[in-house]
This record gives C-alpha cells, sequence and structure tokens, in this order.
C-alpha cells in the first residue's frame, strides 16, 4: 500500500502522519512520536549519513496531475473565495462562468497542489536519511509562465535544487516543472523547502555543505518593512474551511480529526498551510490586482505558525521594487493573537493600471 505524506509546518509538533485506515492507526503512530523535538534512536544514529552526491544525483519518475474546472473551482472556495459575498464581482469568476466566459479563471496558488500529486517522493531518494516525523514544510514558491487552464492534465518533472546541511537539520529543495501534456508548453514551477530535522551534520562544520541550482537573486530577501502597510485585508476563517481545502487532495487527519490535532498538541485541527498561502495571495490579487490573477508571476511565501479554523487573517501588504520589479511584500497574522503565520512577496507583471 503506498503511503502519501502531506507536511506542514506546525507551532509545537511538525510531524507528518501517514494516511490511516483508523483513527486508532494513527494513534499507534502517534504513540512513538513524543512531543518536542525528538531524540534520535540509537538505529537512526547507527545509520548511514547523508551522502550529499548520491542524493543530489537521484532522478525522479515524471508524476502527472489531472484536474477539471471542478477541481479549480472547489480550490477557489476552499481558500475563501466568495465567502464574504456570494456575488462578489472580483471573485465570481473563479466559480462561475460570468458574462458569458468560456470558463472560470484559476488561481495561481492552484499550481500550489501539482507538486504533491503524488506524494513528495524523498523515501525513494538514496543517500537520504531522515526521520519522516520530523520533516517539516518550511517554504513554497511558485513561477507561473502561463495563465493556469480551467481543466487540464498535466506532467511535472522532478529535480533537486538545493540541499544544505544546517546542523541539527538538512534542509531539502524539491523543483517541480509542470507541462501541459498535450502539448509540452511549460505552464509553472514551484520550489518546496523541506526541513528534515535531526539530519544534519553530514558534512565539516566548518565548511557545512551547500548545493543549489538556482542564482542567488531568483528569490527576493524578505524583510518586513517597519512603515504603515500600504493595503491591510481581512478574512474571516470559517470553521469548515480545512474540511473544505482538504477535498483538493490534502487528506492529512491532523486538519479534520480532533483526536489526531489534540494528540499532536493543538487545541483542535488546523488549517493546511498552503491553504494559508491562498488566502493570503487571493487577498492580494483581490485588493491590489483588480481582481486580475493574471498579473502574478511569481510567489513566495514562508510558514510561520499555525491557523485554526474559524479565526480572523490579516493580511499587510508593502509595495516596493520599480518599474522594472513591481512586487508586494505581505505579512499575514492571526487577528485574534497578534501572531505572524505567512510572510512572503508576490512579483507582478508591470501593469500602468495597478
Amino acid at each position: 500500500i503506498r503511503r502519501r505524506y502531506f507536511f506542514h509546518r506546525w507551532r509545537r509538533d511538525h510531524y507528518s502522519f501517514p494516511s490511516p485506515r483508523s483513527v486508532k492507526s494513527v494513534a499507534r503512530v502517534l504513540s512513538l512520536v513524543p512531543r518536542g523535538d525528538r531524540a534520535m534512536t540509537s538505529s537512526d544514529r547507527s545509520a548511514p549519513a547523508i551522502d550529499p552526491d548520491l542524493v543530489i544525483s537521484h532522478k525522479f519518475s515524471e508524476t502527472s496531475f489531472c484536474y477539471t474546472e471542478r477541481d479549480a473551482a472547489l480550490y477557489a472556495l476552499g481558500v475563501g473565495a466568495c465567502a464574504g459575498d456570494a456575488v462578489d464581482e472580483k471573485e465570481l469568476n473563479y466559480v462561475y462562468h460570468r458574462n458569458g466566459q468560456k470558463s472560470i479563471q484559476v488561481l495561481p496558488t492552484f499550481a500550489a497542489l501539482f507538486p504533491f500529486a503524488e506524494g513528495l517522493g524523498l523515501e525513494k531518494v538514496s543517500g537520504l536519511q531522515y526521520d519522516p516525523r520530523l520533516l517539516l514544510h518550511g517554504q513554497q514558491y511558485i513561477e507561473i509562465f502561463r495563465p493556469l487552464p480551467s481543466s487540464g492534465s498535466i506532467v511535472n518533472k522532478v529535480a533537486i535544487a538545493g540541499l544544505h546541511d544546517k546542523g541539527k537539520a538538512t534542509i531539502i529543495e524539491l523543483e517541480t516543472t509542470s507541462y501541459l501534456k498535450e502539448s509540452g508548453e511549460a505552464l509553472c514551477m514551484n520550489r518546496s523547502t523541506i526541513y528534515l530535522r535531526g539530519s544534519g551534520g553530514f558534512s565539516s562544520s566548518s565548511h557545512p555543505y551547500s548545493y543549489k541550482t538556482y542564482p542567488d537573486n531568483q528569490i527576493l530577501h524578505v524583510s518586513v518593512p517597519k512603515h504603515q502597510p500600504t493595503v491591510v485585508y481581512e478574512d474571516t476563517i470559517q470553521q469548515s474551511q480545512a474540511l473544505l481545502y482538504r477535498l483538493s487532495g490534502d487528506y492529512n487527519p491532523l486538519h479534520a480529526d480532533p483526536m489526531i490535532a489534540q494528540a499532536a498538541g493543538f487545541a483542535r485541527p488546523i488549517l493546511h498551510g498552503l491553504c494559508t498561502l491562498g488566502f493570503a495571495v487571493r487577498a492580494i490579487i483581490k485588493c491590489i490586482c483588480n481582481g486580475e490573477q493574471t498579473t502574478v508571476r511569481n510567489i513566495f511565501g514562508r510558514f510561520l505558525l499555525h491557523v485554526y479554523p474559524g479565526e480572523t487573517l490579516v493580511t499587510e501588504m508593502w509595495l516596493e521594487g520599480s518599474r522594472q520589479v513591481f512586487y508586494f511584500i505581505y505579512q499575514t497574522k492571526v487577528k485574534e493573537r497578534n501572531r505572524a503565520v505567512l510572510s512572503g512577496y508576490v512579483l507582478l507583471k508591470h501593469n500602468s493600471s495597478l
């Protein structure tokens, strides 16, 4: 039976769970994982260290992702489209053929689903020793090459774009480029940054191993400005939001089962990290791009803290850049706790009307 893992950053226990057949099976998994940082067992310590040459030379098999217009609309609802106003003129086209349009519009963050269609596949990487329970999803970077179609068959080509020894942890970056199956046209690229806690220290501490395939300036340095934001937008997360979002393919029980959530140290099920990213980018498109999702070129998000359904997300946006590079830095907070849960930027196509 193939196990599929979905990964999110959690504040206290950053564990990922295999899709269970029952609550009891998950309880057995949880019983193996104490709260806080899990110390490696003697068998862990005796396992071969990470072999960076083997890791970066690994060749992934192609994966596929097929979706329909219904999937794209369901995703839009899952990240809050039309939640506050069912006839919102800037968001109705994500779920309805408005004004005679032939197809619905697709939010760019829908592309974040593509890399996780068949799991990350890290368990197949030779030379990569890690405990999957200590894995967390730290960052997501997305490049949109052309507007996402309302339905399609996608082919994903995956490669390791980065490997870094951080002493107590290893960072691995997976780059997934997605193509339209029929035409072969490149559609988008995702780079998922994964933290493997307890798996670092495989190189000299004076010269820690660091490898990447992309230029330093590809991801802009994100520093939240101290001055007042250009725009602030609030979203109330519905109590059922995680249950709705999970229908887009992430069935991790942490986001639905109260027993699982409590065993992992949370008061109740938490929202998916990529769902929070979808809320933030949708807010930027609505407030800055006048609802025109094709204006978005690149998206970057760093997951900082969990969100509970029912809380209020406050997304602050700052205009940065110039005529050549036009982007908004954002920070999303939970209003009730006054804590930042997400930060990043959205790079926009230059548009004089913005």
